[in-house]
């Protein structure tokens, strides 16, 4: 292997949002080697960077599923956003189906929020950290709000007419399924958009070609490695691309089942060091 790619939420990260140091260790050893190393993930540049940061490590990041790509030295090289007509047809189908929706828009989130948005981010993220109490949740979602740098605004119409604002993703959330179900429905067809999730109560929107794999072949190829000398690893739906275009796919054991079959190999769950369990036999076959 050449080149390592990871997800970063149900992936890199455990449940309290870190990198352990299990897992910065092991990836460090893996660039002692030789071994480049990305993040692909879909949060923003913001976002991702932070973690990153608080443990030393320094790499390109894949940002918001693959619309946009930065380098080391943290310039944009890759820039996929929506057309606002798409964004307008996605936006209406959402609110019609009562779903809690923001808007990823150069370095910032924006949304209008509802009644409702507080207890649908409650209700995904305690899925996520089953053993975190509410108040510990909601301080997360917070500093969540902090590093995205969210905006809170009366209408999207607002933002959508200033044509010198770049639309990268589309978030939308609900605690009911049948609303998810019937959203996903009515958009799956249409031109312009790809539809992933990160977990079971959202969709995510982008460009077709703002996707994890094409914007980590991209990246790849300007380093001189071919796909099959890359091994990514990921958790959910939004990784799936990236996960079948690498030569080694790995899924995390807490990844959802989907996942699990498009990978020939499975590690250990994000809380379990997942990371650096499968970079550490991915090494011991290629140390032989």
């Amino acid at each position: 292997m050449k080149l390592i790619a990871t997800d970063m939420d149900g992936t890199l990260l455990n449940e309290k949002n870190e990198v352990s140091q299990e897992n910065v260790l092991a990836i460090k050893m893996a660039i002692e080697k030789g071994i480049q190393f990305v993040v692909a993930t879909g949060r923003s540049y913001e976002s991702a960077v932070k973690p990153l940061q608080a443990v030393g490590l320094t790499c390109p990041i894949i940002t918001l599923n693959g619309a946009a790509t930065f380098n080391l030295k943290k310039q944009q090289i890759r820039d996929i956003p929506l057309d606002v007509s798409v964004c307008r047809r996605i936006l209406d189908i959402c609110q019609k189906s009562n779903m809690y929706v923001e808007l990823f828009i150069d370095d910032r989130m924006y949304s209008t929020g509802n009644e409702h948005f507080m207890d649908i981010l409650l209700k995904m993220f305690k899925n996520i950290l089953t053993e975190s109490t509410e108040d510990e949740i909601r301080d997360i979602i917070e500093r969540r709000f902090q590093q995205e740098k969210m905006q809170f605004i009366k209408n999207y119409e607002d933002i959508l007419t200033k044509t010198n604002k770049k639309i990268y993703k589309l978030l939308g959330f609900s605690i009911d399924e049948v609303n998810l179900q019937n959203a996903y429905k009515e958009l799956e067809q249409e031109p312009g958009v790809v539809i992933t999730s990160s977990g079971e109560l959202n969709l995510e929107f982008n460009h077709p070609e703002a996707q994890k794999g094409l914007a980590l072949e991209s990246l790849a190829n300007s380093m001189g490695i071919e796909m099959k000398d890359v091994m990514a690893l990921g958790d959910n739906l939004n990784d799936k691309s990236m996960l079948q275009k690498a030569g080694r796919g790995v899924a995390m054991g807490n990844a959802v089942d989907e996942i699990k079959e498009v990978c020939k190999f499975i590690t250990k769950t994000n809380n379990e060091n997942g990371v650096a369990f499968a970079i550490e036999e991915m090494l011991k076959e290629y140390d032989k």
